[in-house]
């Protein structure tokens, strides 16, 4: 049976950040409804009612133009290796761009990437675990590079093209934002 809590507690850190990857649940009031796996060194408890967590540049950017309309988020972690358990963490989430003032530190949490893109910061309402026991055992064998390569490899002037080029609109057409300047 599923359990509730109203906030992570040391057990459930321990859990979090045992995993070697998350996904990420957001949707608009109107149109497609996201979930996007998460893996590399990107999320950090804050406390046991905040989660902040780094999205790198990528091909899709549905996250950042889901919040403004709808901040409503749910992170989702299995476990895959060991402890048969799935935990859901729910509540309400803000998107930074490197140009908003908390986003210099919060992006120094973790360790430096050139495709940083966003990082979002979870106000964590209310926090699930329910038995993995359906699911199936799988090994970590190791984080990919592909990723830290083809950022590499587009460099910063690389990296703004892209995000002009492919980044600006969620498959509904939604803003993401990302090119919005400075207030």
């Amino acid at each position: 049976m599923g359990k509730q809590f109203d906030q992570i507690g040391d057990d459930h850190r321990a859990f979090i950040e045992q995993q070697h990857m998350f996904f990420c649940g957001s949707a608009a009031p109107e149109g497609k409804v996201n979930i996007s796996p998460k893996g590399n060194d990107s999320l950090r408890v804050m406390s046991p009612t905040r989660i902040v967590w780094r999205n790198l540049t990528g091909s899709g950017n549905e996250t950042a133009g889901h919040l403004p309309l709808n901040p409503r988020m749910t992170l989702m972690w299995v476990g895959f290796e060991t402890r048969p358990m799935i935990m859901r963490a729910y509540g309400t989430a803000k998107c930074l761009h490197p140009r908003d003032t908390e986003f210099d530190a919060l992006n120094a949490l973790f360790p430096p990437h050139i495709g940083a893109r966003q990082i979002y910061d979870m106000h964590v309402d209310m926090l699930q675990t329910s038995c993995g026991y359906a699911v199936p055992f799988f090994d970590h064998v190791g984080p990919r590079d592909v990723l830290d390569k083809w950022a590499d490899n587009k460099g910063r002037t690389g990296i703004d093209t892209y995000w002009q080029d492919r980044n600006q609109h969620t498959l509904d057409g939604l803003p993401t934002h990302i090119l919005d300047k400075s207030e």
